[in-house]
């Protein structure tokens, strides 16, 4: 029997976004889930969350309500550490700050069976560093979903120095399972996808700090002139403006090459708390009922 084969238990910890939506997939794919946060009403709204998308496939025809129904009564909820002991495998899909996520090891370890695999859903931070703070670097991997999982079917796996093969290719075949298509990617800061996206938006608000264009005539061009679906300023308030940071700042730090820079703008924006589509406020203002432009 393979590793991948004895998946059956997915624990996922962080019930914001990413977590509610990996949740989502791994319940879909016939998973038991074990959904963690140590707060209950993020836990009760990410169950909300999951049962309206589950409903919104359901109406489209994609599944069936017995599947949605299924679906729902996979996704254990809690907010202990105990209850990811029966887990095949934990994915960590928590805030981007490394000592949040050490913090997470910390407690999750003592609760976990020897065999038991971590992957981590971060965007950035380094896989290798991460591993060596768990008691498993050969059983620790870097499973990076795309925003919003149940929609996007890319998951970047990064293997750190220590991951064994085994490790990957039970990874590998759970994200198939999912209905994923994984690509490899190396140990670098942000990876593939954050390390080419993410320069583009601190770019695009370079623009905007300049004054090279307004925030309107920014995100119309990179639309139009460049055919992306949502433009670059549009696309921050989506990611979260302090997730845009946290990756620039890994970047800048990681590579020491100053094409990394996080813009002022950018800074002065998180510090004003306006952090995009979640707080109200970011490059748009969400609090009407259509977004207008803050600049």
């Amino acid at each position: 029997m393979t590793a991948q084969d004895n998946i059956q238990t997915i624990g996922v910890i962080g019930a914001g976004q990413m977590g509610s939506g990996i949740a989502h997939v791994c319940a879909l794919a016939g998973y038991d889930v074990r959904l963690g946060d140590v707060d209950a009403k993020a836990l009760e709204r990410a169950i909300s969350v999951v049962d309206r998308n589950l409903a919104r496939q359901a109406a489209r025809g994609r599944i069936s309500e017995s599947d949605k129904a299924a679906t729902m009564k996979r996704i254990k909820t809690g907010t202990q550490y105990d209850m990811f002991n029966d887990c095949d495998v934990v994915i960590e899909a928590a805030t981007e700050k490394e000592e949040v996520k050490r913090e997470i090891y910390k407690k999750l370890l003592p609760n976990l069976k020897d065999s038991a695999i971590i992957a981590s859903n971060t965007s950035s931070i380094s896989i290798t560093r991460l591993a060596a703070a768990t008691d498993r670097p050969g059983r620790f991997i870097g499973m990076h979903f795309m925003n919003p999982v149940p929609v996007m079917t890319l998951v970047e796996l990064i293997r750190g120095i220590a991951t064994d093969e085994g490790t990957f290719h039970a990874i590998r075949a759970l994200a198939v399972k999912l209905g994923k298509t994984p690509v490899a990617a190396e140990d670098f800061p942000a990876f593939i996808v954050n390390r080419i996206l993410l320069p583009m938006i601190n770019e695009a608000v370079y623009t905007l700090y300049e004054g090279v264009g307004t925030v309107e005539a920014i995100d119309t061009a990179m639309r139009l002139g460049a055919n992306h679906p949502m433009g670059p300023l549009e696309l921050a308030d989506f990611i979260g403006l302090d997730t845009c940071l946290s990756v620039m700042q890994v970047l800048y730090e990681g590579l020491a090459d100053s094409k990394y820079r996080p813009c002022p703008l950018l800074v002065k924006y998180v510090e004003a708390g306006w952090l995009g589509r979640k707080a109200g406020r970011g490059f748009y203002d969400y609090r009407g009922e259509k977004p207008v432009p803050t600049r």
